[in-house]
């Protein structure tokens, strides 16, 4: 397609769009009393209308019912998280018995890690990307510090070539390979939060396992953003946020994958509760822990039902549309995004640089924006006037335009606020 810097070619987009009425569907900020251009649902999606239905629900059962309501509520609590495993295997491309829904990320990657770091002293090696995102950085740490070995000698990063912004998967097959028999773990994130990257997951998979390690893979800024395979790619277990991509609220509860290969493996540790146990059985309050057999058998305790009805709202949102649907929305407003901003970057002469790939296969909804000349007072200025966006030090601006509630229109807007305000920061 031959994309135009023009708002009325931006209109025709939106009115090809068949996801385009799903902006009605969110609630947006004002900024100056104006809807903003949001581009910030890989920190914070915003928030679906249809929430506010299925927490109202969840209270008005708990007033009526009370402790009642985890057997006589329309949603039962006691089993309100089964009602997650049929969409969200779709999101993420597993068998339903493979998905659950429980406590927060990072909460969940440490309960995998008890079954899916077993180190030993010949393997105990956990590979990583460079620059992963703080709490897996300190996750890492915390986890081989209590099996007693030091970061330097247990975390191998893979590195960035010299003067690139991405890391290649080449290198990451090559430090797999060289770590080799001492390799216990490969975890990575699915899609680098910083440069907005997408890993060739099905490939590094198959090479950790080629290895003899597990593979698992920190979903957050994947989940609801790219098409996955997590059953057919075979990888062993992974996790998400549900509050990026899909808009269930702030620190809301985690997904969380489990390879059905594992399922039946009563030799495989696990820190257990309750919830986790015989479903038929769990009242019996029987004292030998007997897993369900499925990713449910990982859950520790009874679940947050609040916390779990922004995101069934939401859940429920993205099986009505489908994977597919966003995606191909996706590659096109990003595409189109990259456009606006090479654009711009030839009327005002700027210095700016997209460090995110430029092939779809390798970017999903996020342009990382590195500003060689004009730095902060640029970003306060797209704030200033209604672009909600991301600042990440040095001098990075990330941009989310998520199909579900991003139009053609707000990308054309925003760039023409961008050379706005690189006309006026310049000046």
């Amino acid at each position: 397609m031959t994309f135009e810097n023009t708002i009325e070619f931006a209109q025709r987009l939106d009115a090809q769009d068949k996801l385009n009425k799903y902006q009605d569907e969110f609630i947006f900020p004002k900024v100056n009393d104006k809807k903003v251009i949001y581009f910030t649902g890989n920190s914070l999606g915003l928030q679906p209308k249809r929430t506010k239905a299925y927490v109202d629900e969840v209270m008005e059962d708990w007033a009526n019912l009370a402790v009642e309501g985890h057997f006589y509520a329309e949603k039962p609590w006691w089993d309100y998280h089964e009602r997650f495993a049929n969409p969200l295997s779709k999101v993420v491309g597993a068998l339903p018995s493979e998905v659950t829904v429980m406590n927060t990320l990072t909460v969940n990657l440490h309960l995998l890690m008890v079954s899916f770091y077993r180190p030993t002293k010949t393997r105990y090696k956990i590979i990583c990307e460079e620059k992963a995102f703080p709490s897996d950085q300190y996750m890492f740490q915390s986890q081989v510090h209590s099996h007693g070995y030091k970061t330097e000698d247990a975390i191998v990063e893979i590195k960035r070539r010299d003067g690139e912004h991405n890391i290649r998967t080449e290198d990451v097959l090559a430090k797999i390979e060289e770590v080799g028999d001492e390799l216990a773990l490969v975890l990575i994130g699915g899609v680098n939060y910083y440069t907005g990257q997408v890993f060739d997951m099905k490939t590094i998979t198959a090479a950790g396992h080629k290895a003899g390690a597990y593979v698992g893979w920190d979903l957050a800024h994947a989940a609801g953003n790219i098409k996955m395979e997590l059953h057919d790619w075979n990888v062993d277990f992974a996790a998400w946020c549900s509050y990026k991509y899909m808009n269930s609220g702030p620190g809301n509860a985690s997904g969380c994958f489990v390879h059905d290969k594992h399922h039946q493996d009563a030799d495989l540790p696990r820190f257990a509760g309750w919830w986790g146990h015989n479903k038929e059985r769990r009242f019996k309050m029987e004292p030998t822990f007997d897993p369900v057999h499925g990713a449910d058998g990982w859950q520790i305790s009874n679940l947050p039902i609040l916390s779990l009805a922004p995101y069934l709202a939401s859940v429920e949102m993205f099986d009505e549309i489908g994977m597919d649907s966003i995606v191909e929305k996706r590659d096109l407003i990003t595409s189109y995004l990259e456009f606006i901003l090479q654009e711009i970057d030839k009327e005002v002469d700027s210095t700016f640089e997209i460090i995110t790939p430029s092939s779809p296969v390798e970017r999903a909804s996020q342009l990382s924006v590195l500003l060689h000349g004009e730095g902060r007072s640029l970003f306060d200025f797209l704030m200033e006037n209604g672009v909600i966006t991301d600042w990440r030090e040095p001098n990075v601006i990330r941009l989310a335009p998520v199909p579900l509630y991003t139009s053609f229109a707000d990308i054309y807007e925003f760039g023409q606020i961008l050379k706005r305000g690189i006309l006026q920061v310049e000046k």
